[in-house]
């Protein structure tokens, strides 16, 4: 994978391959309707068909809700379902993508909903001694008080999208080498990106592959470049359950933050500047006026990250038996540094939060994953699928060679991953260190930056540069010399512990040359580097990435520099090997996912790849297992405070708590519950990015926040299980009560057209 800022994180976080494909009603665990079979009958025509709708999953393109325009009518869907195809009108155009998180644009000054772990960066950057803004939460009182989330951050939102798999696949299949049919491929999306962005420095231009490279599109989005922090609550309400109640039921967080949009002069996207004006975007979301209840049609549309629904029975059997048990070491034992580090000293731990919650939800998740795939057997009932398509495309010769295909995909599979556990240390080197991340950018720019900018590495291309640099200072909120020295230590002990003939020789060797890759010995080698090293100064590793020749740079002293001189070969190598496998899997790949979508009728969702879709289905709870009691699809405000025990994760604002008990509560009280909801559960299909999702009722207004889904069903990542996959939202109506009660948002509210109505 490549990446703008050296060897990414992405890497040792991701799912190796997630979800698969159809369930399997004869699967079925638990035979769960829903606990809204027992409410009164209501004038609702639609009602009987969304008790008994059973979502069968899907994350799917705008393009693609043509297909679903009958299913939608008959839940009740009170938008035309065409123009949910439509990214330039309503609501698709208020949803925004974060880099990672998705938001949308809730009123016409620029105003951006989303998770309060979608702000953790946010909030990060603008923490310092005595202002620990993850812990204590802020609000702007005014516009003018409204700091910057930092110079890497970003919002984007889609202008358009357009087919052009001619353009990158046009007789590609002549080309017989592997790499050069993947760099060929690589050539015409550069080329494709460039016609895209002449002449339109707002616009951020990608060329996305879906179905593993039988679709490309075009991907048009307005970059927005001064993003601010307007509010997000204390961490008591934020998080409340943290780690104990993540990827549970029930939940009682309060998972929402605001961020604004700013933008330069003729509402031109610009870097941050006192002067720059609130953007104005073409549409925004109203709060929904009547109350969500059980059944209720809801629809979320954002950008999930990462799925591999579509991956092989090799492929899923990788996952099971090294990824996901060699990320759960991975995210265990770095996440045992950062509480001891953080016990041991508080600045530390606010420099290390982003990680620790990245890697604690990481963790959580893939416990999970294994969990479903061996105890619950869904990788067995992968290689069954894979049967069975086999045997279909036995009877439909005209879908091509599927099964050779098959058998050419696993071969190569296992060839490619020969060297996995070298290349995975190597990965876990980089990434946890800031500072050699920061040399390899330097490095990486110094070989590229002779080059005619149409012939560079895509990330090294111009239109990269500014990113890189800003990343590299958004970096340094979070880097403390001890901090590193650790991370970087772990990461080689670890390496060093590997079977010798699995282990990065060579990159340990430049850390310790005679081999003794004990902890003291690496802890010595690095105290020496770091009193060595000029690259702590963020500007000082900008400085360099931006002028800095090869030449120079081999007769620099800096020992990080040396390392990323030295090792550019290897992860170029590594590098080139990976794209040599697309190339060489790229055509055996197609011919296996058109077989799926034919098997499928055409109605298949491609895998979530960040980019914009949208997935529908009913407010509704569950039971997590066979014979057990039905969930209620909704937590209310008296159960958060039962769990209440005044010590962290469960350690609510004092403010908050008296609210809670007091009152009053206004008309943020649900009928039927008779107090305020908390948080609500929806069977829809989302995974990692739809963090911060704005959650739609039949007309399109905002009901709440997708930011989890429930542990039973984690594994859905790999198969969508009808009775037992949801999704977890904040209900709307718990931010409004809390902005008007207890945090004195009064200006947030109106400016959200909702009057306050509390003192």
């Amino acid at each position: 994978m490549r990446t703008v800022d050296g060897i990414s994180l992405f890497l040792l976080l991701s799912a190796c391959a997630p979800r698969v494909l159809e369930f399997d009603p004869a699967h079925d665990p638990s035979k769960v309707e829903t606990s809204a079979d027992a409410l009164p009958p209501v004038l609702d025509p639609q009602l009987e068909a969304r008790r008994h709708f059973q979502n069968p999953g899907g994350m799917w393109t705008p393009d693609q809700l043509a297909q679903h325009v009958v299913t939608l009518r008959e839940l009740g869907m009170q938008l035309d379902p065409q123009v949910l195809g439509d990214t330039l009108a309503f609501p698709l155009g208020a949803i925004v993508w974060l880099g990672g998180c998705t938001g949308s644009f809730v009123s016409d000054d620029g105003l951006i909903v989303t998770n309060h772990h979608c702000a953790t960066a946010a909030l990060q950057f603008n923490s310092s001694p005595g202002h620990d803004r993850l812990h204590d939460g802020f609000l702007a009182k005014t516009r003018l008080d409204e700091p910057s989330n930092g110079p890497a951050a970003r919002v984007f939102v889609t202008r358009e999208t357009r087919d052009v798999t001619k353009d990158v696949r046009g007789d590609i299949d002549s080309i017989i080498e592997p790499k050069k049919r993947f760099d060929l491929i690589e050539q015409r999306q550069k080329n494709l990106v460039a016609a895209c962005e002449k002449g339109r420095p707002e616009l951020r231009c990608t060329v996305q592959s879906f179905f593993d490279g039988e679709t490309y599109m075009l991907i048009q989005q307005l970059e927005l470049r001064d993003i601010r922090l307007v509010y997000a609550p204390a961490e008591g309400i934020g998080n409340y359950g943290g780690e104990v109640d993540n990827w549970r039921w029930p939940r009682h967080a309060g998972d929402f933050a605001f961020f604004r949009a700013y933008v330069g002069e003729g509402q031109k996207p610009a870097d941050f500047d006192a002067k720059n004006i609130p953007y104005k975007p073409k549409h925004h979301l109203t709060v929904a006026k009547e109350p969500l209840a059980p059944t209720d049609l809801v629809f979320v549309a954002g950008y999930p990250g990462r799925t591999s629904r579509l991956k092989t029975s090799n492929e899923v059997a990788e996952a099971v038996d090294w990824f996901y048990p060699r990320r759960i070491r991975f995210c265990e034992e770095y996440i045992a540094l950062l509480d001891r580090l953080a016990k041991e000293d508080k600045e530390l731990g606010t420099k290390g939060r982003a990680l620790w919650r990245g890697l604690s939800n990481a963790l959580t998740n893939t416990r999970g994953q294994l969990d479903g795939l061996v105890k619950d057997g869904l990788a067995e009932r992968k290689k069954t699928l894979e049967s069975e398509l086999r045997k279909w495309a036995s009877e439909h010769p005209e879908q091509g060679p599927v099964g050779a295909s098959l058998d050419d995909l696993a071969g190569k599979h296992a060839t490619y991953r020969a060297h996995r556990d070298e290349e995975a240390a190597i990965s876990e080197i980089f990434a946890m260190s800031t500072l050699l991340t920061g040399a390899d950018a330097i490095v990486h720019m110094a070989l590229e930056r002779p080059k005619v900018d149409a012939e560079r590495d895509p990330s090294f291309q111009e239109r990269n540069w500014k990113r890189i640099a800003q990343g590299q200072r958004q970096a340094q909120q979070s880097y403390a010399r001890r901090l590193e020295h650790e991370k970087l230590k772990l990461a080689l002990v670890r390496a060093a512990a590997l079977p010798v003939e699995r282990r990065p020789k060579d990159l340990l060797a430049l850390f310790v040359p005679k081999g003794d890759a004990t902890p003291e010995a690496i802890d010595k080698a690095l105290s020496a580097m770091f009193a060595k090293t000029k690259l702590e100064g963020a500007d000082v590793r900008v400085a360099l990435f931006e002028t800095a020749k090869l030449e120079e740079l081999k007769k620099a002293s800096d020992p990080f520099i040396s390392i990323a001189l030295t090792m550019r070969g290897k992860l170029q190598g590594i590098e080139d090997n990976g794209e040599a496998y697309i190339g060489d899997t790229l055509k055996s790949r197609i011919t296996y996912v058109t077989a799926l979508r034919a098997k499928a009728g055409g109605v298949l969702a491609p895998d979530a790849n960040s980019t914009l879709r949208i997935t529908y289905g009913t407010v509704r709870g569950y039971a997590p297992k066979v014979g057990a009691p039905v969930n209620h699809p909704f937590t209310k405000l008296s159960e958060m405070v039962a769990k209440n025990t005044k010590v962290e994760p469960f350690d609510a604002p004092s403010g908050l708590i008296e609210a809670a008990k007091k009152g009053p509560f206004g008309p943020y009280v649900d009928p039927a519950l008779g107090e305020v909801p908390v948080d609500f559960l929806a069977d829809l299909d989302i995974t990692g990015g739809n963090s911060g999702s704005p959650t739609m009722n039949a007309k399109g207004e905002l009901v709440g926040l997708v930011f989890d889904g429930n542990y039973e069903a984690v594994v859905s990542d790999w198969l969508f299980m009808p009775p037992i996959t949801r999704s977890i939202h904040v209900d709307v109506r718990y931010p409004l009560w809390i902005m008007d009660k207890v945090d004195g948002a009064d200006h947030l509210l109106r400016e959200l057209g909702v009057e306050p109505k509390l003192d």
